[in-house]
């Protein structure tokens, strides 16, 4: 090592002490920081320390082959993600994000007048085509195996959001690809010999005479909407053949009363904006709901108990539900099924799944029990217009 070098070495200390832009010359600044980041290792530990107390976090039982394809940490990731500390914080980034910018997050979009709507009814899809063709496809298969046991299929197509209540969207664009979508898949399973019913234009006229077909802030029908669609439904399962084997209902559903409360849109929760104080959250609305009861209809149970059949029937299988329905949520909202059962005078078997996407309760219905004891005359498939050109998931009907 050369003289220059070790005078150079030697200065080295001096310099950086009197160099403002050093560390040494902050040391406030670096006991802040600091201090920030063991408060949040402290919080973290805390938070995480009381979520596997409270059993949010689940030990893996898993053994080294999960361990090392990443199995253990994928399962430790998720679950540390539901702790206390991650879930505030992220409730707090929307609650911000909302009132500073209206920002609602990747799955909610808002329209004029606290109108929101899903993001999935604006978003175009890059193999639309091809995924509608295979559901078409696995709608025509299905309704060919129902026919081979003595089933009937009625395919139902409920029609976006962003579709009917469009005057308002504001400045939201709904993709003009989308005008004809319901019609491009119908029309090949109308020619095919499914019976299919798209309820679009008749919840468009009905929202065009002054009546919301859709709650403001929810992704669901009104009971307006509900209604007008369980009346479609039943005017067309009347025109079918297999409704001449479907017996009444010993037991009859009747509107009680109808009230008007507070609705919590589904929208508002997706956004992560439910756990802000009422005032700063969209503007609530509040929607009718109707409540049913069930009652014995004297006249179809004594007709039954004269008759010989109804002798037979030791085991009540006259009152097993010959309709049988599989959809979504929409088919568990707003009354959907009841407004059905009153105007058809029947029973149905409701097996409609909450986020049963595409064929969710199809496979489900499928592979029960009920199913395959007691196969219905007539099985009712509601389907949403958004779910008929998403991308395909690894699932298909058996």
């Amino acid at each position: 090592m050369n003289t220059t070098t070790l005078s150079n070495a030697a200065a080295l200390p001096n310099q950086q002490a009197h160099n403002p832009s050093t560390k040494a010359s902050h040391p406030i600044a670096d006991a802040w920081a600091g201090g920030c980041f063991v408060v949040l290792l402290a919080l973290g530990l805390l938070s995480n320390g009381l979520a596997w107390f409270d059993e949010q976090l689940t030990p893996t039982t898993a053994g080294w082959s999960s361990f090392m394809a990443g199995e253990s940490m994928q399962q430790l990731a998720h679950d540390l993600a539901k702790a206390e500390l991650p879930v505030k914080a992220a409730q707090i980034e929307r609650g911000l994000s909302w009132q500073l910018s209206r920002d609602l997050g990747p799955r909610v979009r808002e329209g004029e007048l606290n109108w929101l709507f899903l993001n999935d009814e604006l978003t175009p899809h890059v193999n639309a085509a091809q995924s509608a063709a295979k559901r078409a496809q696995q709608v025509m298969a299905l309704q060919q195996r129902l026919a081979a046991s003595g089933t009937q299929l009625l395919v139902v197509v409920v029609p976006d959001k962003s579709r009917i209540a469009r005057a308002h969207l504001g400045t939201l664009h709904r993709p003009e690809a989308f005008t004809d979508r319901v019609k491009q898949w119908t029309d090949p399973l109308a020619q095919a010999g499914v019976e299919v019913l798209d309820l679009s234009a008749a919840l468009a006229t009905l929202q065009r005479q002054g009546e919301p077909v859709f709650l403001r802030t929810d992704s669901h029908w009104t009971e307006a909407g509900a209604e007008a669609a369980a009346a479609l439904v039943a005017q067309r399962i009347q025109s079918l053949g297999a409704w001449r084997q479907v017996s009444p209902s010993a037991s009859r559903v009747s509107l009680k009363d109808r009230v008007t409360t507070v609705r919590p849109g589904d929208l508002v929760k997706l956004a992560g904006l439910d756990g802000l104080p009422i005032g700063l959250q969209p503007r609530r609305e509040l929607a009718q709901q109707s409540r049913f009861e069930v009652g014995r209809d004297a006249t179809v149970a004594g007709a039954g108990e004269s008759s010989d059949a109804g002798n037979a029937d030791l085991f009540g299988d006259a009152e097993l539900p010959s309709i049988a329905l599989i959809g979504t949520s929409f088919s568990r909202n707003s009354n959907f099924v009841p407004f059905l059962e009153q105007k058809m005078h029947r029973q149905v078997a409701n097996f409609a799944l909450d986020g049963g996407d595409f064929d969710g309760a199809a496979r489900a219905y499928l592979r029960s029990a009920a199913f395959k004891q007691t196969p219905p005359k007539l099985l009712v498939w509601e389907i949403p217009e958004r779910v008929l050109t998403a991308d395909l998931n690894r699932h298909q009907l058996d």
